[in-house]
């Protein structure tokens, strides 16, 4: 990891809660991610700590070291009541540095141990190191991955997602997470307009995540904060400098206009529609752990 300064920073704490989120409670063991896709809302973190979100996101990596230490102290707090928790919210729980530290696994196998269901998102293959651990947290209290894949055509991969494995690699972690009984999710997201929203393009990934074994495929509209904005049209300037004034017009505020979104919508849910989900079992949490725990 070449040009990247690690820093090892302790954390406090490691429980955050989430207000309007679908889940109350997340975990992020890293802060800044190598992946420095040029799309990463997460972009805008950095400038919680005076950090450049722009040039310094894949430059300057936070590592709380603590981690899965920390994590176990709240979780044996009596005032826990096991609800669920989202990991990776805001940078990739599987990046390379997980490989040193792993961190991730470590906070996986406190929330087995404390019985209290996770979900993780990831764009890293990395993810089947731990199977184990995920088996035993879905059977304990249940779990899922996701693995975001944005689009099938390596080039333009690389285009935006700069340092991430390839979809191909990607499809076959799916594969070897679903092989394994988890519930495995396809994140296709975010979908770029008039670069990642092709019905060709949704398709393809859809049809590859179907059969991979993906049984859940969501999908979310790009949104550009402040930092996030000034990242993507760098991107823009250098890449697709004729959607440069397309995108100015479209992303005036941070969201796409609910009529580029619809579309979107359409584009995909007609993509599930000709790909239903497979007909397979995955681990469900054990009915007796449940019941312990009301």
């Amino acid at each position: 990891m070449r040009g990247v300064e690690v820093l090892e920073k302790p954390a406090k704490s490691v429980l955050n809660a989430v207000k309007g989120m679908p889940f109350k409670w997340s975990i992020n063991p890293y802060r800044g991610c190598f992946h420095q896709c040029v799309f990463c809302y997460a972009r805008r973190t950095h400038s919680f700590l005076e950090e450049d979100g722009v040039a310094a996101w894949g430059r300057r990596i936070f590592v709380k070291t603590n981690a899965p230490a920390i994590l176990r102290a709240e979780l044996a707090k009596r005032s826990w009541r096991h609800e669920y928790v989202a990991i990776g919210t805001v940078t990739d729980p599987y990046q390379p540095l997980e490989g040193r530290y792993r961190l991730t696994r470590g906070v996986l196998e406190a929330l087995r141990d404390y019985a209290t269901p996770a979900g993780l998102i990831t764009r890293s293959p990395l993810v089947i190191r731990d199977t184990d651990v995920i088996s035993q947290l879905a059977r304990t209290a249940g779990a899922h991955v996701s693995v975001s894949i944005a689009t099938l055509d390596e080039r333009l991969a690389r285009e935006i997602e700069p340092t991430v494995a390839p979809p191909r690699q990607r499809l076959r972690a799916v594969r070897a997470l679903a092989e394994a009984g988890i519930a495995v999710h396809v994140a296709l997201a975010p979908v770029l307009p008039q670069i990642t929203d092709s019905s060709e393009n949704v398709e393809a990934v859809v049809r590859a995540a179907r059969d991979a074994g993906a049984c859940r495929i969501w999908h979310n509209t790009l949104y550009l904060h402040e930092i996030t904005r000034d990242a993507f049209f760098s991107y823009l300037r250098a890449r697709h400098p004729e959607l440069v004034a397309r995108y100015a017009q479209t992303y005036r505020g941070t969201y796409a206009p609910q009529a580029v979104a619809n579309r979107i919508d359409r584009v995909v849910g007609e993509a599930l529609r000709s790909a239903p989900a497979p007909h397979r079992a995955t681990i469900q949490p054990d009915a007796a752990v449940q019941l312990s725990l009301l």
